[in-house]
Parts: C-alpha cells; structure tokens; sequence
C-alpha cells in the first residue's frame, strides 16, 4: 500500500501553517528568554527571598551608622540622633529584670557655699543588657538515711526521671538544642561548637542522640496536634522538598514534608492558629488522602493535582490560591498587555480582601458578594476570549489554562466569609522549613524528616500563638517524663500555654 503523498512545499495552505506554529514556537521560546533574564536580572518582587532582602538592608543600615558615628562630635547633630533614637527604640519590655545602678555625686557638700545638698529628682535612662549564655552544671545529691534501733530501713527520695538515663542533659538543655536547630536553624555541628567555645566537649553524634530521644518522646504530643486540626472546618495544605541521605546509593533522595495550617484570625475565628508537619518519602496523591483521614470541610491549596483526589467524595471542598494564578502572569507581564491587564483585575481583588481581612466571615462573605464577584464574573469569560486568539503552546495559553481549569475553587471564597483569596496562611509555614533545609542540606534518614516534621511543628504553633519555644519544649518533656497521662495530652499543646507578652505582639 503506496504511502499518502506528503504535502508541497510550495502549497500556500501548508506553508501558512509552518509559519503560524514557527511563529507560535519562538513566542514561546521567547517569554521563556524574557522570563530567566527577569528571574537572573529583573525585579522579583513575589519571589525575592525575604532573608536576602533584609541582608541588603542591614548593608545599608550599617554604613548609615557609620556616618552618624562621624557627625557624634557635632553637639547640635548629636542631640538630635539621640531624639531620634528615643522616638524609634519606644520602651524596653517591662517583663525583663531591671538591675539599677545608682551613679552619685562624690559629696553631698555645695561647691558654691559649703552648705549641704538636698536631693531634688534624678535622671533615668534603660539600656539593653545581656548576659552571656554560660552553661553551669546542676548537682543533684540524694542523702541517705538509716535506721539505728533495726539497722534494716533505708530512705532515699528517688531519683527525678529524665529523658536520657544516666546522661548529661537537663531537660531545659535539650530544649534549647532543639529550638537552636527547629527555629533558628543552627545545624547541630554548628552548636557544638558553641559547647565547645564553653569548655563543653560534646560530639555533634551526641545532640543527634538527645534530638531523637526527644522527638520520639514528643509524637504523641505532634499527633494529638494534626488531630486537633482536622477537627476544623477549614485547613490550608501545601508541601515542600525535604532532602534526605539515602545511603544504599551514597546521594541524597527527595522526601517531602507535607504543612498542614489552621489560622482563623483574618475573620475573627476563636480556634488558635497551629500548623503540623508530616514527613512523607514521596508526594503521591495517597499522602494528603492518608494525612487528612477523617477531615470534612475546606481545604484551601495550590494547583497541585494531588489535592482533587480528596474532593472526590464531597466531605472536601477545594479552594484554589489566586497568588499561584496572580504569578504565572507575574512572569509573563513584561512581553504581554494580556498578562499586564490579568493582572490589574487580579489586583482590585487583593484591595477588597486587604479592606476587609479582619472582620467577620458575614461581613467578608457580603462585601465579596457586592465587589469581588463582578470582578471574577467578568474576568472569566475575559480569560476565555483571549484564550482563542493565543496559540495553544504559549506561555501565556497555559497561564489561562491554569486559571480556567481551577475556577470553582478560585470563586469558592466568594460564598464563604472563613476562606481567604490565597494559600499564604501556608505558604509562610514552609518557609521556617526552607531555611532549616538550606542551612542543614539533609535530613539523615527518613527517620530524620519524621523528626524534623515532629519538632517543627510544636516550634512553629508556639511561634503562632506567641509562647516561648524553649520554656515549652522544656515543661513538655518534663511532664511527659514524669508520667502525664495520655489522655490529658491537649494539655500539652502550645496554645494550652501563656502566651509570652512580647512575642504575642510579634505573632
């Protein structure tokens, strides 16, 4: 059977339509070219990592400082620093000890006409103080008595419970390590040698020990707290790579640590703000399904695919994050007056929210029902008329696309007051992760990434709400230590905990 004759190249037809997709090809490559040169030249304002940008401007700070330390002989310029400062710095915590100390005169006798001198008032000025961290050692001594008319009884109190048997740490020590690693992400070599600049010699082998024996001590408390937050109405999910050591073939494999967040305060809900961490060695759609077992309500996400399996059953709705949608255009908007417009109708949905966050789910519900949804009943069939006019294989098409096919839980927001625009909520939870994950490089195990998981969630609940890490992790493995029932484990949750003034105001 003769093969069908393949077309002219002289037929016009044939010709127009290599044209066309010779066109639509380099559009593509194009907006790819404009989009690394952004990405390696350009503003980036939605993705410039926050610790960078505070990089650059502590740079700055200092060598403003610097010309302020030249003008300090100035007296007029001096005194006007010196108000300045006072105005920013505002009043030092009153929660921190005050230690006074009196400067006098060197004699109460008038230097004028001998007479003596009354006091009259004083001068009072706070300065920021500190103490070195100085490791000191405990001494526990347990007397023993005895008996003299029988010579049998013996008495000793117990010895108090740790969490090592017979090793160094107090349980305030190991709470320290585990915030010094969890929440201001100093690797564990790292902080052995601050032990060791002490005098302390402790291998980093050693802190892993006191980590794991913690961890493993701490997973009921870290399951009692995912619980407790599928008990909401509404969670927000997001994932993030966990690198881990995979020794059978001397590199690294890819885990993932799955954040699950709760934080009702943009609408005036009472349940306290928390997010829990679970580490998975895959990102398969079984891990959320698995995760979330028993949860029913609103789960709000990125476009990842995995997510839909769990609306298969209507006990989960889906709610999708114009942020994801707002950047694919983000990265086009430069080459294109469609990207540019996309994203000024976008935007006059981000001022409603910002007017709005704060007050009830009614009052949001009602104000999005008479401003934002004439935005997103117009923006759709807008998305879908330029649609037709862009080739299919264009960065922008797939942008639409993107938009398009996640439009249900994009306008879910409107009709529900407690559902925010965006993921963010989660977004700001994986960050605390990425920092731990560039400083560290790798968990050691999968082992590791549950630990991990487990210690970073009660971290970053208790940063949420305000209380102090370490004197938490401190009081939870003490009581967990000696004994506290299982079945009062909400009592060891971070918001069972005072929140600590100052950091309430940072939370």
């Amino acid at each position: 059977m003769a093969a069908p004759a393949s077309p002219s190249s002289d037929d016009p037809e044939t010709l127009k339509a290599l044209l066309a997709e010779e066109r639509a090809e380099n559009e593509r490559l194009r907006q790819i070219i404009l989009a690394m040169q952004r990405h390696r030249f350009g503003r980036r304002a939605e993705s410039l990592p926050e610790d960078q940008l505070l990089l650059g401007l502590e740079e700055a700070e200092q060598v403003e400082a610097a010309g302020f330390a030249a003008e300090e002989n100035e007296p007029t310029k001096q005194e006007a620093r010196r108000a300045k400062r006072r105005t920013k710095r505002g009043a030092l915590p009153a929660h921190l000890p005050r230690v006074e100390h009196v400067i006098d005169v060197d004699s109460l006798v008038c230097p004028c006409c001998s007479g003596a001198l009354h006091r009259i008032g004083e001068d009072v000025s706070e300065r920021l103080d500190v103490v070195p961290v100085q490791f000191r050692v405990l001494v526990i001594r347990r007397p023993r008595y005895a008996c003299r008319a029988c010579g049998d009884a013996i008495v000793q109190a117990p010895a108090p419970a740790r969490l090592i048997e017979g090793g160094l740490p107090t349980d305030a020590l190991v709470a320290q390590v585990l915030v010094s690693k969890y929440a201001d992400h100093l690797p564990l070599y790292r902080q052995a040698q601050i032990f060791a600049r002490q005098g302390v010699s402790l291998d980093r082998s050693t802190l892993a020990d006191w980590v794991g024996r913690a961890a493993f001590l701490l997973r009921p408390v870290h399951a009692r707290l995912l619980e407790t937050l599928k008990r909401s109405g509404k969670l927000f999910a997001d994932e993030t790579t966990a690198p881990v050591l995979d020794p059978g073939r001397g590199r690294t494999k890819t885990g993932q640590l799955w954040a699950y967040a709760r934080d009702d305060r943009p609408w005036g809900g009472t349940d306290p703000p928390g997010v829990a961490y679970v580490y998975a060695p895959d990102r398969t759609a079984g891990r959320p399904i698995a995760h979330l077992s028993g949860f029913a309500g609103v789960l709000q996400v990125d476009g990842y695919a995995a997510y839909e399996s769990l609306a298969k059953g209507g006990a989960v709705r889906l709610a999708h994050c114009w942020s994801h949608v707002r950047r694919q255009f983000y990265d086009l908007a430069a080459a294109s007056p469609i990207a540019t417009e996309a994203l000024s109708r976008i935007s006059v949905l981000y001022r409603i929210e910002a007017e709005i966050r704060g007050r009830p789910a009614e009052e949001r519900r009602a104000a999005r029902q008479e401003r934002s949804r004439p935005v997103i009943e117009a923006l759709e069939p807008w998305l879908r008329e330029k649609l037709d006019l862009l080739s299919r294989k264009s960065n922008l098409a797939e942008a639409i696309r993107y938009a398009l096919s996640r439009w249900a839980g994009l306008s879910l927001f409107l009709a529900d007051g407690r559902v925010e625009i965006d993921s963010n909520t989660v977004e700001r939870a994986i960050r605390p992760l990425a920092l731990n994950r560039k400083n560290a490089l790798f968990a050691g195990s999968d082992h590791g990434g549950e630990h991990w998981a487990v210690i970073a969630s009660l971290v970053e609940t208790c940063k949420l709400v305000g209380v102090e890490p370490q004197a938490y992790l401190a009081d939870v493995i003490t009581r967990i230590v000696e004994g506290h029932p299982q079945r009062h484990l909400d009592d060891l949750l971070p918001w069972a905990y005072q929140p600590t003034p100052a950091l309430k105001a940072v939370a």
